[in-house]
């Protein structure tokens, strides 16, 4: 079966860090280039950032440059979101994308909540 799981969300305080991560099968995951979308509540999905097919190249929002950060290990079929210095406008659910040519495959997103 072709899925993407999302894990590692949660709670935490304005500041605080969180690692999201993405777990793939069912599918050649080093062929895909990752991505990350968030959807807050009331708003439409925002891309967040991406890391190539190889993880030679990240690229991101200019609202999460310098605090988030995206890693894959392509052995491992695991694509990372490390997120620092949260604020409450993070907060939203978050998904991780696959895609390849014109082939997209969503995870099922993660809550992020950033609140005191």
């Amino acid at each position: 079966e072709v899925q993407l799981v999302e894990s590692g969300g949660g709670m935490v305080q304005p500041g605080g860090s969180l690692r999201l991560s993405c777990a793939a099968s069912g599918f050649t995951f080093s062929t895909y280039e990752m991505t990350w979308v968030r959807q807050a509540p009331g708003k439409g999905p925002e891309w967040v950032g991406g890391i190539n097919s190889a993880g030679s190249s990240t690229y991101y929002a200019d609202s999460q440059k310098g605090r988030f950060s995206i890693s894959r290990v392509n052995f491992a079929n695991t694509v990372h979101l490390q997120m620092d210095t949260l604020k409450p406008a993070d907060t939203a659910v978050y998904y991780c994308k696959a895609e390849f040519l014109n082939s997209a495959i969503w995870g099922q997103g993660t809550q992020v909540t950033v609140s005191s």
